[in-house]
């Protein structure tokens, strides 16, 4: 994968569509009674995508209503994007593993899969990003149909690295990973998290930024189009707190 191409898959711009997605101030819960998420929620994958895609869909599971995401050799996220959404603050949700990826090695390009992911969208100013990164992002954004946020803070359940790391993607910089949860200890349970959106930025980001930029979007999603593998995963309750 070339990493202009990286840029817009990992940062969440969507596939090329008739009219953009229109964003929301506040986020659309994650239910329903459909099978379809409710919309802005709309699934994102790679410029003619021709591996599968992730599938998402609503169900019920331990009572409670959520999304299931089943990556297979695939690729794909549900993006919800956001306009003059409140300051960052909190994000809240809820998520259970049941099958999840073996292979994964998040600090090579061969093994950057995620059997599950939570991930925020934030409108960095574009001054504060390297030469080399504004050139590619200009790039991606050239082809994508939505705007490409200038840096995307995704949370991960992996099976390998230990919870609390945070790393970078291994094709962009643009792209950061927190793990919040490690191994397989806690499979087919829901696991509550609350994370601190400007602590978070400020960890993974603050060196080259020292404000928190506004949130443009939100993510979840699972890939397993590196590895090969299959996973089955639920996100649920998914909330933007002050």
């Amino acid at each position: 994968m070339r990493i202009a191409t990286a840029l817009i898959c990992l940062c969440a711009a969507a596939l090329p569509v008739a009219a953009p997605v229109r964003a929301q101030s506040s986020l659309v819960a994650l239910a329903g009674t459909g099978a379809a998420p409710p919309a802005p929620w709309h699934v994102v994958g790679l410029p003619q995508q021709t591996k599968p895609f992730t599938r998402f869909a609503l169900t019920e599971i331990d009572g409670r209503r959520a999304v299931r995401i089943e990556a297979d050799a695939s690729y794909g996220n549900l993006v919800h994007p956001l306009q003059d959404a409140p300051a960052a603050g909190h994000l809240a949700w809820q998520w259970r593993v049941e099958q999840p990826l073996t292979e994964t090695d998040l600090y090579q390009k061969s093994g950057d899969d995620t059997e599950v992911k939570v991930c925020v969208f934030f409108d960095e100013p574009m001054d504060k990003v390297s030469f080399g990164d504004r050139q590619l992002l200009r790039l991606a954004r050239a082809r994508s149909a939505e705007a490409v946020p200038t840096a995307t803070l995704c949370y991960v359940w992996d099976a390998k690295i230990a919870a609390g790391t945070a790393l970078d993607n291994a094709f962009t910089r643009r792209l950061r990973y927190i793990v919040v949860e490690s191994g397989n200890g806690r499979l087919n349970q829901w696991v509550a998290e609350r994370r601190d959106l400007r602590a978070d930025f400020a960890r993974t980001f603050g060196a080259e930024c020292d404000t928190v930029p506004p949130v443009i979007g939100v993510a979840i999603g699972a890939d397993a189009d590196n590895t090969h593998g299959h996973s089955i995963a639920y996100v649920a309750g998914l909330t933007l707190e002050p």
